[in-house]
């Protein structure tokens, strides 16, 4: 049974009881979870490319992935209400609705990502400035650069996520698995051109613009102006329907959008401060730019054991959101628990082989810069502990948010990141009496230094998965009304 075939008239009752919960999660998670794979080897590829600049470079990038993360978070969670609200009208029936609300997710996204590109731009070198060690001159002028470049394609971020939710609302993972396959492909291809001087491989001149890591966010705001005008059009061509005629957001729309995305934005910037100080933590350990370059590179790594499980949080928010709107909440939660299980088995067949070969996989990405390397591998090893909770959380949460339950999973951030990770990151990187503000020293610390940090990050991934298993077995989001 193809799960994009799930409406109010269609399957039978029967079909429903008797339908293999693993198989209907898979055929929707599959493409999704191929999508992640591409964007895991597009990250990785994109570390790659920055691991042959200057270390500078590289600090400056691990600072930026803190305004990276918030603004795709930002888009996420406006993605979040449009799927949360089309799976529910479409598992119900209601063609109009869903169709109307996909418009309107797509006018509310618009302007978001106009405001967000105006903040970002605006406000680049103050957050550079911020994030990174004063010390790091040349790193905080790059990530300045780098961030005013990465703003011009905020706009087209926003629309393909929004676009992107409502497809997966209506059951189709598939033609978002082509179009952002398209985009990835045409992402890497712009940083082989944009990052590198022309060069001469094996004997083949490759031509370059050679802009460094200012050429690595104009190839990430290009592919996404690509990917956003393919995917308008080709929406129109789906159940969504003609989307080229714009209109301003309906303020009833609006404040039903927010009601969704607000709670599942506030927990992403949570998570991004939390990111920021978490980042501020590690300026102020011995070799701190170390540090945060072998952030950035593990993070990217850690990638290929989560991204799995992020594509079927995919398939668990559209199943459960069509699923109530079928009036069907123990389907919900079967094919909720049967996505997070599967995702949690994936998780760890990737995490195995990511522990062991951690030393070696770092040292591909990153070229003779062996002290990077070393902390990368740690952190790497510490997450591989808790990755697989790290797994239920991802899938749990996103099956909370497909029916519209974006409070409780804002709380467990706020408990786990702010009330955790952050506190840890601090007392147990840093010692006694360092100076953290002014006169303000730290009161305790066990001056681990990164090893700390990692450490802390690693704990309190696991502490979201337990409160995410929690949260969801107690079913309040069966309830929620949007």
């Amino acid at each position: 049974m193809s799960p994009v075939a799930v409406t109010a008239d269609s399957p039978t009752d029967a079909q429903l009881e008797h339908e293999n919960s693993w198989r209907v999660v898979w055929a929707l998670a599959w493409p999704a979870v191929a999508l992640n794979s591409l964007q895991v080897v597009n990250t990785l590829l994109d570390r790659f490319f920055l691991g042959h600049l200057e270390t500078a470079a590289l600090t400056a990038h691990g600072g930026a992935t803190n305004v990276m993360f918030l603004m795709f978070s930002l888009a996420v969670a406006v993605a979040t209400g449009a799927t949360a609200l089309v799976s529910r009208a479409y598992g119900a029936g209601k063609r109009l609705e869903y169709r109307r609300a996909s418009r309107q997710s797509l006018a509310v996204a618009l302007f978001a990502g106009l405001a967000s590109a105006a903040i970002t731009l605006l406000g680049s070198h103050v957050m550079a400035s911020f994030v990174l060690p004063a010390k790091d001159v040349q790193a905080v002028r790059l990530m300045a650069d780098f961030v005013v470049a990465y703003s011009l394609g905020l706009p087209a971020i926003y629309i393909v996520q929004a676009l992107a939710g409502s497809l997966r609302g209506i059951g189709d993972t598939r033609s978002p698995m082509v179009i952002s396959g398209i985009q990835i492909l045409i992402h890497i291809a712009l940083n082989c051109v944009l990052i590198f001087p022309t060069r001469s491989l094996g004997g083949i001149v490759v031509p370059g613009a050679g802009l460094g890591l200012v050429g690595a966010a104009i190839a990430l705001a290009a592919s996404a102006w690509i990917a956003a005008i393919i995917y308008v059009f080709y929406a129109g061509k789906t159940p969504l329907g003609f989307l080229l005629r714009f209109r301003l957001p309906e303020r009833e729309w609006v404040v039903r959008i927010l009601r969704i995305a607000v709670p599942a934005a506030t927990m992403s910037v949570l998570r991004v401060l939390s990111l920021t100080a978490f980042t501020l933590a590690l300026g102020l350990i011995p070799r701190g730019s170390e540090a945060i370059a072998a952030m950035s590179i593990g993070f990217a790594i850690e990638s290929i054991m989560f991204m799995p499980a992020f594509g079927l949080s995919v398939a668990a928010s559209a199943l459960v959101g069509q699923s109530l709107g079928m009036k069907r909440p123990e389907r919900a939660e079967r094919l909720g628990w049967s996505a997070a299980h599967l995702g949690a088995l994936v998780t760890v067949a990737l995490a195995l082989p990511v522990f062991f070969l951690a030393d070696d996989i770092a040292a591909i990405m990153l070229k003779d810069k062996p002290a990077v390397v070393e902390e990368a591998s740690t952190l790497l090893r510490y997450l591989c502990a808790t990755e697989i909770l790290f797994g239920y959380a991802m899938v749990l949460i996103g099956a909370m948010q497909g029916a519209g339950d974006t409070v409780r999973p804002m709380w467990i951030s706020i408990f786990a990141l702010w009330g955790m990770r952050v506190p840890l990151a601090f007392v147990m990187a840093l010692s006694t009496g360092t100076p953290l503000i002014g006169s303000l020293t730290l009161p305790f610390g066990f001056g681990m230094g990164a090893t700390g940090a990692w450490l802390a990050m690693a704990l309190t991934q696991g502490v979201q998965g337990v409160m995410s298993i929690i949260a969801f077995k107690q079913g309040a989001w069966k309830t929620k009304k949007v």
